[in-house]
């Protein structure tokens, strides 16, 4: 039986949630605590977050969680820890790199948490209990201060090397650390976990710093406020914006919850420098000229509510958007919020504002995250004895060990692709899959957290596709009246135009309610009325509405 475990409960197979456990004998180290984000058919849930069951059982059966390491700032690596950390007996030593700190720190203010977090300082192993000991390296990406982790085990080196990119040129000048990597190849590594979001692309993935110069020739040739909108935590194409305002004579502003915060944290951490001459508050911009301002609003994926949807739908108390504006997004569409993020352009398009976007204009927004070049770099540097892509869809695993692992000459069994739910085992410097658990991320809908599952999501995909109907049925004296059967419908037929349609429900449902016979339950003629109508529905008019029967003493 292995001693040492890896337990991937996000992060395999999907871009986010990521979440992993390290388990050694009876200690367990978590690395990274990610949100992920609902589909099209999850509709009302804001949040994923990950399941956390399995986690709880070992901790019943006794075994200690010695301490979390996060990687860097972005939600879907540490978004979850508001919701996970207080479901904790005892909150374990939490370690990660000062920006990273910074965006936990906001995080569990906002839900009035207070727990201390620890700082990682690079090439400095630090303890997890008896089993873990942690170092971290610099990597290029496109938050400021993300690190790759070096975790020794007594089983061997595992390498957890999430979301990256070799910028040759990063703006703070801070390189990703390959004489680390290529140190750590000669000393051995048994597993290295790598970043495979961008497998599918052969070449080098263009440096930040070429976005900077784009950015500044469309604000030189603007005539109104130049407006941009992008991802909150992409502080270095932040500060190349205010490097070119600051050029091009523009006071800068900043707006969105998400940004204003951000902006706060990374420059009381010095690692985003803002002239102070040049910003100005977002209730004093009606005080400047539209041509000397430079708008940084939070909503670059077209969510509802932002900042930016309020500006360009008319409703923000502060920025209105002129046809002289141009409006920049600098950020590509999300998979899953083309709806959203196309319908804001195509508002501004509408109203005769100039919008520029990556569809148009490539050069707004490199990616930060390596492709299959940089990827066989990483992977050459270290070459350990197994790989595992980790941070992509099937799709970019299936590249990986095409593009990357096969061209170093790892046969398919020094690949690791586990399945989701799927547990490694290590045992004498082999792995291989050892058991297999039921993974189901947990919704966060308002306040409620995992109550939304699939019987309710099934619900509200069926109301909004097809509607719903209420069935009020009368019972006076504990006789059912089945004459005065009454038909309430919402999103499912206009009923003044539809009479037929109700007629034909109201004399269904007295039919199957005879059907039943005596002695029945109001749970049974509720459950009866919900399958059998519907399917004489679906037969009739190819609609299945939800149905609710509501049986009503008088």
């Amino acid at each position: 039986m292995s001693k040492f475990k890896i337990v991937p409960l996000g992060g395999l197979g999907k871009v986010t949630q990521n979440m992993f456990l390290y388990i050694y004998e009876n200690e367990i180290l978590i690395v990274d605590c990610g949100i992920g984000f609902p589909d099209e058919y999850m509709p009302g849930v804001d949040t994923l977050i990950p399941d956390t069951r399995y986690l709880h059982e070992q901790l019943k059966e006794g075994k200690k969680l010695v301490g979390i390491a996060i990687t860097h700032g972005h939600e879907d690596h540490m978004g979850a820890l508001p919701y996970i950390l207080p479901e904790l007996e005892e909150i374990p030593p939490i370690w990660a790199s000062s920006l990273t700190v910074g965006f936990i720190q906001k995080k569990l203010q906002d839900q009035k948490l207070k727990i201390a977090i620890d700082t990682f300082e690079d090439h400095q192993k630090v303890s997890f209990g008896q089993y873990f000991k942690v170092m971290s390296l610099a990597v290029t990406h496109s938050v400021p201060d993300t690190k790759h982790l070096v975790i020794d085990t007594p089983e061997g080196v595992i390498y957890h090397g999430s979301d990256f990119k070799l910028d040759e040129h990063p703006l703070d000048g801070v390189k990703t650390d390959l004489e680390m990597m290529e140190t750590l190849g000669k000393q051995g590594i048994l597993l290295a976990m790598i970043d495979c979001l961008r497998s599918e692309q052969l070449e080098h993935t263009p440096s930040e710093t070429t976005v900077g110069p784009e950015l500044e020739k469309l604000m030189r040739h603007t005539k109104g406020k130049f407006i941009v909108t992008l991802m909150s935590s992409h502080i270095h194409r932040i500060q190349q914006i205010v490097n070119a305002a600051e050029k091009m004579g523009r006071k800068v502003v900043f707006i969105g919850r998400s940004v204003e915060q951000n902006v706060q944290i990374t420059s009381n951490l010095k690692k985003l420098h803002l002239p102070k001459d040049l910003m100005i508050d977002k209730r004093d911009i009606n005080k400047h000229k539209d041509n000397k301002l430079c708008v940084v609003i939070a909503g670059s994926q077209g969510q509802e509510g932002s900042s930016l949807i309020r500006a360009v739908f008319g409703e923000h108390r502060q920025v209105q958007i002129l046809p002289d504006d141009k409006v920049v997004f600098s950020a590509n569409v999300i998979p899953g919020n083309e709806i959203a993020y196309y319908r804001a352009i195509n508002e501004l398009a509408g109203n005769g504002v100039n919008v520029i976007y990556p569809d148009v204009n490539p050069l707004l927004h490199q990616s930060g995250h390596a492709s299959a070049a940089e990827q066989r770099t990483v992977a050459k540097l270290l070459h350990p004895k197994y790989l595992m892509p980790i941070g992509g869809e099937d799709r970019h695993r299936a590249k990986f060990r095409e593009y990357v692992a096969q061209s170093l000459g790892y046969t398919k069994d020094k690949v690791i692709t586990p399945k989701i739910g799927e547990i490694l085992g290590f045992t004498n410097g082999e792995v291989r899959i050892v058991d297999s658990i039921d993974i189901r991320p947990r919704t966060v809908d308002g306040l409620g957290i995992g109550d939304v599952g699939p019987i309710v999501l099934s619900d509200r995909r069926s109301m909004g596709q097809s509607g719903m109907i209420v069935l009020i049925i009368p019972r006076r004296k504990g006789q059912l009246d089945l004459k005065k059967i009454e038909v309430i419908s919402k999103g499912f037929v206009f009923m003044k135009e539809a009479e037929e349609v109700i007629r034909f429900i109201e004399t269904e449902t007295a039919g199957i309610i005879k059907s039943l016979g005596k002695n029945k339950t109001d749970q049974d003629i509720r459950e009866a009325l919900e399958h059998k109508l519907g399917r004489k529905l679906y037969k009739v008019i190819r609609r299945e509405p939800m149905i609710i029967p509501v049986i009503l003493d008088i």
